[in-house]
């Protein structure tokens, strides 16, 4: 049985520098997985190469086809979304409005889409009281679920997900990385960019560890938690707790 979504021998440069060189990996469906590794490993690089955003050689397989010609606006047409490290929000715009950018895929089924959105205010409550407010007004754990719900309502079947802990505090990253893992419930694969080690481990089931464009070593997160090299370098000297 093939995997759900592989990259395969990626290489992507910007000039004539090497951001990512060979990197393979895969995925099932509704499976976890990360890449973790230090600043300027080519993490984010090999999340841009997977939606399209980036010229790149090598391949990019979906359910089994090799995908590497296809636009973004195709990719996002058959179920990939991208929540980048920015969030890239609408600030003028209320938390409603934002979402409902989200649902533009789908923009013709409108019943769906306001079906989507209760579903978005349902596991997002704090949204769902804000939705009213302007999206520049939210704190940044609430900025980050409003990525998330928009995320949500275009129906994605692959979600790269880029630094989604950045700049929260530690019990707000906690809160993000339980909804991050609950999104399994929905069948949705999921491509977990993140610097901090720890909470991506506990959250995938397999991670990548990427170094200057490299895949460097990779396994079962249970495994990774308790490599001497993962521990000294990512995790504080301290392993995962399983």
């Amino acid at each position: 049985m093939s995997a759900f979504f592989e990259i395969k021998d990626l290489y992507v440069a910007y000039g004539k520098v090497e951001a990512v060189r060979a990197l393979s990996l895969h995925m099932d469906a509704a499976q976890i997985i990360t890449i973790i590794g230090p600043n300027g490993a080519g993490k984010t690089t090999c999340l841009g190469a997977a939606m399209g955003l980036l010229p790149s050689r090598g391949a990019i397989i979906y359910e089994g086809e090799d995908v590497s010609h296809l636009s973004v606006e195709d990719r996002v047409e058959r179920g990939f979304c991208l929540v980048p490290e920015r969030r890239e929000l609408f600030g003028d715009m209320t938390v409603g409005d934002n979402l409902l950018l989200g649902a533009f895929p789908h923009r013709r089924d409108r019943v769906g889409s306001k079906r989507d959105l209760a579903a978005v205010y349902e596991r997002f409550p704090r949204l769902a009281e804000r939705r009213a407010q302007r999206a520049s007004t939210l704190s940044g754990g609430e900025r980050q679920m409003l990525a998330l719900g928009r995320a949500l309502m275009a129906r994605p079947r692959l979600l790269l997900l880029d630094e989604p802990s950045l700049g929260l505090a530690p019990l707000i990253v906690r809160e993000i990385f339980h909804i991050v893992a609950s999104l399994r419930e929905l069948g949705v694969s999921i491509l977990l960019v993140e610097q901090n080690a720890r909470a991506a481990l506990e959250t995938a089931s397999y991670g990548y560890v990427l170094e200057t464009g490299s895949v460097v070593l990779h396994g079962p997160t249970q495994t990774l938690a308790h490599d001497p090299t993962v521990t000294a370098s990512y995790l504080g000297g301290r392993e995962v707790m399983s």
